[in-house]
């Protein structure tokens, strides 16, 4: 068997890869797309798809089948599965088994043959010929939970985990299509059906979830195509839970401490849901709230004082939740049509060409952040004409990939909130922030500033380049994540005193350094740093550093976005925006007008070729003709002078031949001639000897002899 690639703008053939006897069973792509892993029943085989070349092959016993092969997802981790329910975990790179799940040894056997993965790759779902679904957790590698189906469930053909808009990844809705042809949603936590598809007289054959888990394909049993609304089947996805406040109690939780579990058929709630309400109303006060309490208080029932409690207590919020606590901080409106009429307006005029400037290898996320880029530049002229907005945008567009509309106003809270007075001196680096940062600075530590003079080395090289890029150049993700955590559960001066904290707690290389350009690398790569240590001094500087020369004197209390309509955004010199725009707008035309004259002379320039080799054509069609001409009159005159020479050799010959003729008749007449004379000689031969026979005679005979006549005599 081999595996066959095509593109899928043109649908040609890319590249067709050999190497499998049996039939393939299933294909897993990198998130990074750059392999790929086929698997059939007696091997799997990693594809590097850069190249189309075979990277590794994984060979198994005849005894042993293979299951299935797969990638983690954002993960470099290999999970293989096999018919005998093991399961192996590999690196990648090295092929090296990093390590084996146990294979259960209480109860039957399932025989493994389906398997899902959650979004973030931290649980793996395994299912079979039996009603159990086996829950693993890949963290700590121990069997989690066993979900035990209803009695009408004799085996499991499909397992996939139903996407969530507010779970982080974690999803907790497991999607079950059993033999019966019925699919079964369970909320792995409370083991209570959601909801379920298809029926015994209409069944399912298979199925899929779309990533971002709104709906549900599914081919019948009689052939048909039928595409589930998931929100339309249930109430219960995508609302945003309440876990914060489960976290603070000190009851116990609802659920059950057991590893087995059954599943509960009907629609039930989320136990964190539920418990959630339920302790809410033995926390939160029944008494009227004070003014400092209702500014605290965050959309959701969530609490700005508890969070930043929680926040201070584990240096940053759960990952599981990290979305949902961010919009409640940021009171995000969701103004869905504001936005929508924003991106109506198509892609603005300056991120047409955004990929040569700043190429991406995902075209999703390329796409995604010029829609971002360009809504923002229809809100504000400003950016449109600010060439840092796309390293500012980019860690919000991946993070939020699949919501443009959270993404945005993300970012536009953020311009509006921690970019005060970014904009003054457009298009200058904010020199007013920078002074507020380099004013911190040297009261806190006057020796690094000082070498920091001496080198030449001014905030526009060591704090503006982590300011325009949110420190997404300098922080991994996870870093950056806890980063923002504390970034938006404060006062907006709180970025300020991170770039100050980054460069203190990193003086020691900084201090070694006395080149420019190895100021400029250090913040512009990623280097060494505690990041709690980075987050601890940001708060000590938040506190120790005097009212006079604070941030916070110098920048405004958050101000969330307005619902409804966007707020006008217009902090920024005009004239020199304008002047931009129409610079840019009359630079626009200038190449509009100049790539129509280009092309007007890229075809008066194909005309003209296509002409010329017309004309070339006929010229040497001509030529042809003419040479053909010239061969075929060499031809005759050759024919000719063959002819002549013919002729020439056939009057010689003919001379010869009547040379040769008068020769022959010549000798002939001699001969003739001799022949005659010949005759006459012999003639006269005879004459002679008859007339000397006679003279003889008559002298020997009588004289009356001679004299007598001869007698006649007549002979009748």
């Amino acid at each position: 068997m081999c595996l066959t690639l095509a593109e899928t703008d043109t649908r040609q053939l890319v590249s067709w890869m050999r190497g499998h006897e049996g039939a393939i069973s299933s294909l897993s792509i990198h998130s990074s797309g750059s392999y790929a892993i086929s698997t059939s029943s007696d091997t799997a085989q990693l594809w590097n798809l850069d190249t189309f070349q075979r990277k590794r092959k994984l060979n198994v016993r005849q005894s042993v089948g293979i299951q299935k092969v797969f990638f983690l997802p954002h993960s470099n981790t290999i999970l293989s599965c096999f018919s005998d329910d093991s399961i192996f975990a590999w690196e990648s790179d090295t092929l090296f088994c990093k390590y084996q799940l146990p294979v259960p040894q209480d109860g039957p056997r399932i025989h493994y043959r389906t398997f899902a993965v959650t979004q973030d790759g931290k649980t793996l779902a395994a299912a079979g010929r039996s009603n159990l679904v086996h829950l693993w957790c890949l963290d700590s590698r121990q069997l989690l939970r066993v979900i035990h189906m209803p009695p009408e469930v004799k085996s499991v053909r499909f397992v996939d985990f139903l996407p969530d808009s507010f779970d982080g990844g974690s999803n907790q809705i497991l999607g079950v299509l059993s033999q019966d042809g019925i699919m079964r949603f369970i909320n792995i936590q409370s083991c209570k059906q959601i909801f379920e598809i298809g029926s015994h007289e209409d069944a399912i054959m298979l199925a899929a979830i779309c990533p971002k888990g709104h709906h549900i394909v599914a081919v019948m049993d009689s052939g048909a195509l039928r595409i589930y609304d998931v929100r339309s089947l249930t109430p219960e996805i995508s609302k945003p839970p309440q876990p914060l406040l489960k976290r603070v109690t000190k009851g116990k939780s609802s659920e059950g401490s057991g590893l087995k579990m059954k599943v509960h058929t009907g629609a039930g709630q989320r136990p964190v849901k539920t418990s959630g309400r339920r302790i809410q109303s033995k926390v939160l006060p029944s008494a009227v709230s004070t003014l400092a309490d209702k500014e605290n208080d965050l959309p959701n029932g969530l609490n700005k004082k508890r969070l930043q409690a929680l926040l201070r207590a584990f240096g940053e919020y759960p990952a599981k939740y990290r979305m949902f606590i961010w919009r409640s901080l940021l009171h995000l409106p969701e103004n869905h049509a504001a936005f929508s009429s924003l991106t109506d307006k198509g892609l603005h005029s300056a991120y047409m060409c955004l990929q040569e400037r700043y190429p991406i290898k995902s075209h999703k996320l390329q796409r995604g952040l010029q829609r971002v880029l360009s809504a923002l530049a229809h809100w504000a002229a400003v950016f449109g004409e600010t060439d840092y907005l796309p390293l500012l945008a980019f860690p919000f567009v991946k993070l939020f990939e699949n919501n443009p509309l959270i993404c945005f106003e993300v970012v536009a809270t953020i311009i509006v909130n921690w970019c005060q007075h970014w904009f003054e001196y457009f298009p200058n680096p904010p020199l007013n922030v920078l002074s507020l940062a380099e004013n911190v600075l040297a009261h806190h530590d006057k020796e690094l500033l000082q070498h920091f003079v001496a080198c030449g080395v001014t905030s526009q090289l060591y704090a503006w380049p982590l300011l325009e890029t949110l420190f997404s150049e300098v922080l991994m993700r996870e870093e950056w994540l806890k980063l923002f955590d504390n970034v938006f559960s404060n006062h907006p001066s709180f970025l300020l005193m991170a770039v100050v904290a980054y460069v203190t707690c990193c003086r020691a290389p900084l201090l070694l350094c006395t080149e420019r350009k190895d100021f400029e690398y250090f913040f512009h790569h990623r280097n060494s740093l505690d990041i709690s240590a980075m987050l601890k001094e940001a708060y000590r500087l938040m506190d120790s550093t005097p009212a006079d020369i604070h941030p916070s004197s110098a920048l405004s209390d958050f101000e969330p976005l307005t619902q409804g309509q966007y707020p006008i955004f217009n902090k920024y010199p005009t004239f020199i925006v304008e002047y931009q725009s129409q610079e840019r707008e009359r630079i626009r035309q200038q190449e509009v007008e100049y790539l129509r004259e280009r092309q007007e002379v890229q075809e008066l320039h194909a005309e003209a070729v296509r002409q010329q080799a017309e004309f070339e054509a006929w010229y040497k069609q001509q030529e042809l003709l003419l040479q053909g001409e010239e061969q075929r009159r060499r031809i005759l005159q050759e024919e000719e002078s063959k002819l002549t020479q013919q002729r020439a050799r056939l009057a010689a010959m003919k001379r010869e031949l009547k040379v040769k003729e008068l020769n022959l008749i010549d000798s002939s007449r001699r001969r003739f001639l001799k022949h005659q004379q010949d005759q006459r000689r012999i003639q006269l031969k005879r004459l002679d000897d008859e007339i000397q026979r006679k003279v003889l005679v008559c002298c020997y005979l009588p004289m009356d002899q001679l004299l007598t006549p001869p007698a006649r005599t007549f002979v009748d």
